[in-house]
């Protein structure tokens, strides 16, 4: 009951991310009518950029936040501890802070550039992003500030595609002094800011797996079972079919 459940919210879920790209596109056209002045189209149009990114963080904190793992065979001889430990600890850490970091970089920049011209904002030197590196591994240790920086960087998603909608709207030209432009290589920025995101699911994923319960008090963690994985692909799914509506929008 529970999979058919969770199978029908799946099928209801993709079809209205196929749906919506084409009323959002008609809405656009209606809204077009009247682009001097405001309009219920006007205000419908700018409300449906919400819609997506608040369902993208609604889903995530719901199934990709409070993850849960079978701790039923760590002490089997399929187990991961020492330097391999260590190694996957320190790499997992420093990569999930570093995209974290970068990410709310990028939400201040967006923030200055768009809106406070006259202040310009300075990119970090190597002491500082070191020092926001360290600070944030220190929450990510900790399971409460762990899930509190989990939903800092859900709202950080929502405030980035707030910005880029207004910008799609307003056909703001943006030019490579927003940071942003840094993971160039996309011409749809929507796109960029849901790959960051999808980065830093795959490295909390991770991440929560290696630090589930006393497994780096212990200093032991039991190879990850084939469920495990399970989590991983129903956010492959999901995120696959946020890139076909953002493709649709285009």
């Amino acid at each position: 009951m529970i999979i058919k459940n969770k199978t029908t919210k799946l099928l209801v879920t993709i079809s209205f991310l196929l749906i919506l790209p084409l009323v959002q596109k008609q809405w656009f056209n209606l809204y077009l009518f009247n682009i001097n002045d405001i309009s219920f189209y006007s205000i419908l149009y700018y409300f449906s950029g919400t819609i997506c990114p608040s369902l993208v963080c609604l889903n995530s904190l719901k199934y990709y936040t409070y993850y849960k793992f079978n701790k039923n065979n760590i002490y089997s001889k399929n187990i991961i501890t020492g330097k391999r430990l260590f190694f996957l600890v320190a790499i997992n850490l420093i990569f999930l802070s570093y995209f974290i970091a970068d990410y709310l970089y990028i939400n201040f920049d967006l923030i200055f550039n768009l809106f406070f011209e006259r202040i310009n904002l300075q990119k970090p030197d190597n002491i500082q992003l070191s020092f926001f590196i360290l600070l944030i591994s220190s929450l990510l240790i900790f399971k409460k500030s762990r899930f509190l920086l989990k939903k800092i960087i859900l709202v950080n998603f929502i405030l980035i595609s707030l910005y880029l909608w207004h910008i799609q709207i307003n056909n703001i030209n943006l030019d490579d002094q927003f940071h942003i432009y840094k993971y160039f290589g996309l011409n749809d920025l929507n796109l960029i800011n849901l790959f960051i995101l999808v980065a830093i699911e795959i490295s909390f994923f991770t991440w929560s797996f290696l630090s589930y319960k006393t497994n780096l008090s212990d200093w032991i963690v039991g190879k990850p079972q084939k469920g495990d994985f399970i989590p991983v692909l129903n956010m492959f799914i999901f995120y696959f079919f946020i890139v076909i509506y953002y493709s649709i929008l285009i």
